[in-house]
């Protein structure tokens, strides 16, 4: 998956808390929102805020998805409220996806470039 279709997929599926996201599809919208957040942080305080809310429920929803691609609960998002426990979070996101089907459906099918 290219930068493109991942982060027209997070925001397609924008509030869907189910299924799988894959490592790229994943780790491509997060840098699709590091670098609208530090440019907008530039140009103004509301226009940063403005990304920061339009960026929220595609990015939990995202996280979801990536756990569940390796067979964790959304629920682990909560980690991250915890300072430095919620490093597990990095490397859980960083775990590569389970070949074969898990209890939150296929694995992502890999889309053609």
């Amino acid at each position: 998956m290219n930068f493109q279709q991942a982060v027209q997929t997070c925001f397609s599926k924008y509030v869907d808390f189910s299924g799988r996201a894959s490592r790229s599809e994943y780790w491509w919208f997060v840098l699709a929102y590091v670098v609208l957040a530090i440019v907008s942080g530039f140009i103004h305080h509301i226009v940063y805020a403005l990304v920061i809310l339009a960026f929220l429920l595609p990015m939990l929803a995202a996280g979801a998805r990536r756990l569940h691609d390796i067979g964790k609960s959304g629920w682990w998002l909560l980690l991250g409220l915890i300072p430095l426990v919620g490093l597990v979070l990095l490397y859980f996101m960083v775990q590569p996806s389970q070949p074969e089907p898990n209890a939150y459906g296929a694995p992502p099918v890999p889309t053609p470039v």
